[in-house]
């Protein structure tokens, strides 16, 4: 981290990190004594092309916890890197996190699970066939002579716990379930999520995957919720969209919100 970004931060440590997914970055305008940091003024930062990514680092206060989000990712489709989010991540342990909130916008592949739900995420299947690790880069650029790390419980338990306990507080139903990850930019063909769904994959999604994958590199706890904004193909009439994906996360987002709130007091 550079010297002048640190000066406009400040050295208090963040207690969590968070990226937010398509259409939810708007949780960041509701932080106090904010600080906002466009990611294009970020050295070796990723920059979103896609819409409903407002593309900025902001530092300040949720529920009186010292937070960090990332309003906003970049996805392996925009930049043909499944590391792509490596320095972002890592500016985010810099920070002083030692755990990350990871948000979506998703596709069911669930009947009973429909567009409106919130799930939180229990186990992952990379489905792309990419892994960031591939790309990963030590901190003076060279390739990563070690790795290999472990997956099972991923998604950390007790912080899966943890948004469960949120939910009940606000009143707010969520699904638990395995996101796949495909990796873009199409939406997944009708036969696609036949196969999904029977192997076990209960959303689908173009994100969020990698960024666990490198967290857990990172030693980072990771929790993960998906926004229900759709069906996945076939399963209704019609086809998918990020127009869809944009309105219905609009829809969901005061319920988000709120449980990410709870969520985030919870470490007050």
């Amino acid at each position: 981290m550079s010297d002048t970004l640190r000066a406009r931060i400040g050295e208090e440590p963040i207690t969590l990190g968070l990226i937010l997914g398509s259409g939810l970055g708007a949780m960041a305008d509701e932080m106090e004594d904010a600080v906002r940091v466009p990611f294009d003024e970020i050295e070796d930062f990723p920059v979103s092309t896609v819409g409903g990514h407002k593309g900025e680092l902001v530092v300040g206060l949720l529920e009186g916890v010292r937070c960090a989000i990332l309003s906003g990712r970049v996805h392996y489709y925009e930049a043909g890197n499944a590391a792509v989010m490596q320095p972002a991540l890592e500016l985010l342990k810099d920070l002083g996190a030692d755990s990350l909130l990871l948000t979506n916008s998703a596709g069911s592949t669930r009947p009973e699970m429909p567009p409106g739900s919130l799930m939180a995420i229990s186990d992952h299947i990379n489905y792309s066939g990419l892994n960031p690790l591939m790309q990963w880069k030590t901190k003076d650029g060279q390739p990563e002579k070690d790795p290999f790390v472990g997956m099972v419980n991923a998604y950390d338990p007790g912080l899966r716990d943890r948004m469960v306990a949120a939910a009940e507080s606000v009143g707010q139903n969520i699904y638990h379930g395995v996101y796949a990850w495909f990796s873009g930019p199409s939406f997944e063909t009708p036969a696609e999520i036949r196969m999904i769904r029977m192997m076990g994959a209960d959303a689908v999604g173009m994100s969020t995957a990698p960024e666990t994958i490198m967290a857990r590199k990172l030693g980072l706890k990771v929790a993960a919720v998906s926004c229900i904004t759709n069906f996945g193909a076939g399963m209704t009439e019609g086809d998918n969209s990020h127009e869809e994906t944009l309105d219905e996360s609009k829809k969901a987002r005061a319920k988000f919100i709120r449980l990410v709130r709870a969520y985030i007091g919870s470490f007050a």
